[in-house]
């Protein structure tokens, strides 16, 4: 790996190494380049992504188009009702000479597809808290530490009901971004329907090793931040807890639970991750806007007043940030 003499140099770096990543994530992905900014923003901040869209909209293919470029190790777990957290961790057998060994599961890879996250059971759900959180897990008293970089993104789809269970609030946390895709544009659509008709095959290239992500996301740690934009992060989690003296009018009015602290701190390194690949060397408060509502959208939760007055969470997010 190339050494940088400053951590200027390696921003600059990193913001042309994004550059290339993006540009080879496109030959298969046409448009959707808001979630892909966020997803890689979400890998270089040690962070998860919750991806919630309909079907058809390309969401595993992004997944594998993006362990492709990123030269990581990549598992599949496909979520039903019948899964057992055995199959996404591993378990214990017995081998030949009457030992016990652990075969490892799915969750030991670098990238992790929780396809439809939502068709299994909480008890299930649950076998990805350890993992996201401490990159380990625990088996019969023995913890197995996870190869990093790890990175969990989940798949949702938002218009199926049956044979679906809602995700904790503790396993929602655990996602730094909540991305909504939405359908492509006419165009955009007419040019997925042509590269997919034909004999065209996108070929992404390896532009970046597991060495160098490590590389990268320790080095977004080191990236300052000014006092002001560590108050406006805190401030805007803190404006959407009802009930208290910082609260924001509308949290009181339409919300029943706002943004934990690790909301505050995900934008934080959210904004630092954004402004280093926009070529900047300390964050700012646009930084931080830029990434709030991927942020705040799986942490606050509506009031029946708000479903009543048909007030989206986009909705309260956007008068968060226009009030802040």
């Amino acid at each position: 790996m190339k050494e940088y003499k400053s951590d200027v140099e390696a921003i600059d770096a990193f913001g042309e190494k994004v550059k290339i990543l993006r540009t080879e994530i496109a030959k298969v992905i046409v448009g959707q380049d808001e979630v892909v900014k966020n997803v890689i923003i979400s890998i270089f901040s040690k962070g998860h992504v919750l991806l919630v869209g309909v079907p058809g909209l390309a969401k595993t293919l992004l997944v594998n188009t993006i362990s492709r470029v990123l030269g990581l190790s990549y598992s599949r777990i496909q979520f039903t009702p019948d899964l057992m957290p055995s199959d996404i961790i591993g378990t214990e057998i017995l081998d030949q000479n009457r030992n016990f060994k652990f075969n490892k599961g799915p969750v030991f890879a670098n990238i992790i597809l929780a396809d439809e996250i939502n068709r299994t059971p909480p008890k299930t759900q649950s076998a990805l808290l350890e993992a996201m959180q401490e990159k380990s897990i625990t088996v019969a008293g023995t913890a197995y530490k996870l190869d990093e970089p790890f990175f969990v993104l989940a798949t949702q789809n938002p218009i199926e009901q049956e044979g679906t269970y809602p995700l904790p609030e503790a396993q929602l946390d655990r996602f730094m971004f909540n991305i909504w895709l939405d359908y492509p544009s006419f165009a955009e659509e007419v040019n997925v329907v042509k590269t997919t008709t034909t004999t065209y095959e996108g070929n992404p290239k390896e532009v970046i090793s597991a060495e160098e992500i490590l590389y990268f996301q320790n080095l977004i740690k080191k990236i300052p931040v000014p006092e002001n934009v560590y108050e406006y992060a805190v401030r805007l989690a803190t404006k959407t807890r009802a009930n208290r003296e910082d609260s924001h009018p509308w949290a009181n009015q339409y919300l029943t639970w706002g943004a934990g602290p690790r909301a505050s701190q995900y934008l934080i390194v959210g904004a630092k991750c954004h402004a280093a690949i926009n070529g900047k060397y300390s964050p700012d408060i646009e930084d931080v806007r830029k990434v709030a509502t991927a942020i705040l959208r799986h942490r606050i939760v509506r009031n029946y007043k708000a479903e009543a007055a048909g007030i989206s969470i986009e909705n309260i997010i956007d008068e968060l940030l226009k009030d802040n």
